[in-house]
This record gives structure tokens, C-alpha cells and sequence, in this order.
């Protein structure tokens, strides 16, 4: 068996699950499907997963359309809405792209096991961390990258990123690609996203930028459903909106696939560099504002 089918049956195993907890407690809880707006929240999740779809995360998107519509009748359900909501949706991602992109079976397998065993052996210690000096080092990381990749890009430094190709790595490379992949899979838990990071160490590896999309999407499918359970076992998400935004969002998945698939290199590379200052931005603001409300206090 290899890599690929393995981490296919791991997907799958992960599908089943969520569908099983997540169906069983509507079922248990129909009665209580009726906090939210259908429309709205289903238009939220088609936009945010087609734009997670090209790697540009669905997690900060969501939480800004859903403030700004009201759709939630309080706060505290936001992360377990973010988390039920979008589970399907990244497991329908991660079948696609690992289905269609030729990603080296092995390179794909062992990058996936790290980040799995980042979020269950790691989660610990980094939940413990300051979540505010992470987002600020992240997010110089990844201006840094994104400035780098804009020069090869361009021509300007043109040895950068011109061996590019790969679709898998091996030896040592392999071996800091998963130890990365294990600390990004331990920052999910503390609520650092780990699609762009894991954009940027791709890229660094000498590997395909497309080659990204079934790793870092396995990876978060993968963890997903297991967070989901407590979320849904301690009643903390909103019902109609996580329905409305699985059903969509796995609309706007296929959609976007289909988008990212017909794009050429050039053009998906320049997509990356979008998505990397997007969320190097995103973090420097968070991480910023927090160290000033520290301060104040």
C-alpha cells in the first residue's frame, strides 16, 4: 500500500466520522435547528471555501463574514462553528487534490503522520506559548518568503526557486519538511493557521508550489473531525450555520478545484505570494494589536 492510498484511507476514515457525529447530533437535536440564517450562511461558505480551496484559508474569512452579518447568537460558538462547518468541506479539498496531484506518495504520507502527531503529541506545549510573539515571528516569516519567491518570480534572483519541480523530497530535506509540518501541526492548536506556513516550506524545499495543496490540506483534514468531536459532544456550535456552510462550502470547493487545476505555475506561484502576504499581514495586525492590549492592562 503506499503513501497516497494510505493517507486516502485515513481521509476516509476521518469522513466517515464526522458525518456520523456530526449527523447523530442534529438528529438527536432537530428541535434546535433553527439558529441561524440558511441564506447568508450558506453564501459565507461558499465564498470562504472556494477561496480555501486556493489556499488562502477559510478560518479568518469566515470569522469576519460571520461578525459582520450577525449570523452568530453568541461568540463563544464561533471556533466550534468554524471547526464543525469546515471539516467536510477541507476532507472533500484533500480527496481532490490527492486524487489528481501526482505528489510523491512518501512525501505526502510522512508530512501528513508529522502534522497529525504535531496536533496530538505537541498541542500541549505550544498551546502554552504566547500566542502574540508566534503570530509576529510567522508573520515576518512569511513576508520574508513572500518577498524572496517575488524575486525569483521576476527574474531578479534567478537561481531562487528555479528548481522548483519537484513533486517530492527525500533525506534531509524530507526530514526538516516533516519536523516543520510537526510544529505547524501543534500551532493549529493554538489557532495559527497552517496552510500558508506550509505554502512558504514547499516552496523553500525546491518543491511544486502545487504540490501544497494535497499536503496541506490532508493535513488539516485529517485533524479536523477529531477537534470537531468536543465541539459538537459539548454543544458548543451553531447548527444552521455549520449545515449551511458544509453543504455550500463543498459547492464552492469544486468549483475552485476545478479553477486551480486549469492555472499554470507562473500563475499559481504568484497566487502563493498573495496568500503568503495576506496572512503575514493578518498575523503582524493580530499579534501587534494583542501586545498593545497587553500593554494597556
Amino acid at each position: 500500500m503506499n503513501g497516497t492510498l494510505i493517507v486516502r484511507v485515513i481521509l476516509t476514515i476521518m469522513l466517515i466520522y464526522i458525518v456520523i457525529i456530526f449527523g447523530r447530533d442534529l438528529i438527536v437535536n432537530r428541535k434546535k435547528i433553527n439558529d441561524g440564517n440558511w441564506i447568508v450562511t450558506g453564501i459565507i461558505g461558499f465564498i470562504t471555501n472556494f477561496f480555501d480551496t486556493l489556499g488562502i484559508g477559510s478560518y479568518a474569512p469566515t470569522t469576519m463574514f460571520l461578525k459582520l452579518t450577525h449570523s452568530l447568537k453568541n461568540d463563544k460558538l464561533l471556533p466550534g462553528t468554524l471547526t464543525v462547518a469546515c471539516s467536510i468541506p477541507v476532507l472533500v479539498e484533500a480527496f481532490l487534490y490527492t486524487g489528481t496531484v501526482k505528489v510523491e506518495s512518501t512525501t505526502l504520507l510522512v508530512m501528513v503522520v508529522a502534522a497529525i502527531l504535531g496536533s496530538w503529541l505537541g498541542a500541549r506545549v505550544v498551546s502554552k506559548l504566547d500566542e502574540k510573539k508566534i503570530q509576529v515571528v510567522m508573520g515576518i516569516a512569511l513576508a520574508i518568503t513572500a518577498v524572496l519567491m517575488i524575486l525569483s518570480v521576476t527574474g531578479v534572483t534567478a537561481a531562487l526557486g528555479a528548481g522548483n519541480t519537484a513533486m517530492g523530497i527525500h533525506g534531509w530535506k524530507l526530514w526538516v519538511a516533516a519536523i516543520v509540518n510537526f510544529i505547524l501541526g501543534a500551532l493549529m492548536t493554538a489557532g495559527i493557521g497552517l496552510y500558508a506556513p506550509c505554502l512558504a516550506l514547499v516552496y523553500l524545499m525546491g518543491m511544486n508550489p502545487l504540490v501544497t495543496f494535497p499536503i496541506m490540506m490532508a493535513s488539516c483534514a485529517a485533524l479536523m473531525p477529531v477537534a470537531a468531536h468536543t465541539f459538537i459532544k459539548n454543544d458548543d456550535y451553531a447548527r444552521v450555520p455549520s449545515i449551511a456552510i458544509t453543504i455550500c462550502g463543498c459547492l464552492g470547493v469544486y468549483i475552485a478545484y476545478t479553477f486551480v487545476k486549469s492555472m499554470n505555475v507562473k500563475m499559481l506561484t504568484w497566487l502563493v505570494i498573495i496568500v503568503m502576504i495576506y496572512t503575514s499581514i493578518l498575523m503582524l495586525v493580530e499579534g501587534i494589536r494583542k501586545f498593545k492590549a497587553q500593554n494597556k492592562a
